[in-house]
């Protein structure tokens, strides 16, 4: 393929919600976009069976809605390339970003990084048997709680996310129990002190215990479940509940990014949170990716569209990086 025809305006990597949400607003402002995905179009929200907190629709399945954003993005003339693992970056003297992504390479004039992140998995059997709200297993108690209202649930995890996610829980499920492997929780003083309180409370719905791990999660069509052992004593119980959730981290994928872009000691791409550009001048990220995110479909979209609109004001002002994020309350109307 001729040189000229592998060069893009715009180049995306990953085929999430924000990665999409950035393709449509590229794709309908004339720029030549491709979307470059190692896999299929969607990412995690495919797993998710239920969306309820999209603004603006009810009620829609991770794989419905990926379906629709996929078809409106090539409506406009984008490009979906799955099956595609970037493994090269490189910034040229020109200008350009070179990719390479399977055995294709491509010439970008912007690139906008949305590789999304991963949950960390417990890694114990029925996990991903049970892998949606429907089933019983979350990674999101934000997402997922008003499914589990009135249930019994089971939470693991001890960290800041851990706790916050659990007392959000609190307000729906009528039986909320957390478990920690350690003997200590994580999570900041404060957040352990809110947590530590709540529980004491005689009418509290929360049980906390600490030196405890799941061992596995059973049920027929849903979780019905889990088996808990005593990290001190070895003791085994089985433990009855409707649903699981899971907070033990998240990891951005973003491997193939190190020595490219500036990574956080976790590898969330480094961004300003204004305008998401990253330490290389025509290069953005959007999404989880990123460090700062809210790890919400609504704030994903939000970032790809955000995305897309500076990588248009960066072709008009190239010297954008050298601009300090405005303070101007009233934005300035692009």
């Amino acid at each position: 393929m001729a040189e000229q025809e592998n060069l893009y305006d715009v180049i995306i990597i990953g085929a999430g919600p924000a990665g999409l949400a950035a393709a449509l607003y590229a794709g309908r402002d004339k720029l030549k976009t491709a979307v470059i995905e190692k896999l299929l179009p969607g990412g995690q929200i495919t797993t998710t069976d239920r969306i309820e907190n999209f603004p603006g629709i009810v009620k829609i399945s991770g794989v419905e809605l990926v379906m629709q954003m996929q078809k409106q993005v090539e409506s406009f003339g984008a490009q979906i390339k799955t099956g595609r693992e970037v493994s090269a970056l490189e910034k040229l003297p020109d200008g350009n970003i070179r990719l390479k992504a399977g055995k294709d390479e491509f010439l970008t004039r912007g690139l906008i990084l949305a590789p999304g992140s991963s949950y960390s998995k417990l890694g114990i059997p029925g996990e991903d048997t049970f892998r949606n709200a429907g089933a019983g297993v979350s990674y999101c108690g934000t997402c997922d709680a008003p499914f589990f209202k009135d249930k019994k649930v089971l939470c693991v995890g001890g960290g800041n996310t851990a706790v916050e996610e659990t007392l959000h829980l609190t307000k729906f499920a009528s039986d909320v129990t957390l478990i920690h492997r350690r003997n200590e929780f994580r999570a900041t003083k404060v957040l352990t002190d809110e947590l530590l309180e709540k529980a004491k409370d005689k009418n509290s719905n929360l049980d906390l215990r600490l030196s405890t791990v799941a061992t596995e999660i059973y049920g027929s069509k849903s979780v019905e479940g889990v088996k808990l052992k005593n990290a001190k004593t070895g003791e085994e119980e089985n433990f009855s509940c409707d649903g699981v959730f899971i907070f033990v981290g998240t990891k951005p994928n973003t491997g193939f990014l190190r020595g490219f872009v500036d990574l956080s000691d976790e590898g969330f791409i480094k961004v300003d949170c204004g305008y998401l550009r990253t330490s290389v001048p025509g290069v953005f990220a959007a999404g989880d990716c990123r460090i700062g995110a809210a790890m919400q479909l609504a704030t994903a979209i939000g970032d790809g569209v955000t995305a897309a609109m500076m990588v248009k004001r960066y072709f008009a002002d190239p010297d954008l990086w050298n601009e300090p994020v405005s303070e101007d309350p009233q934005g300035e109307g692009w």
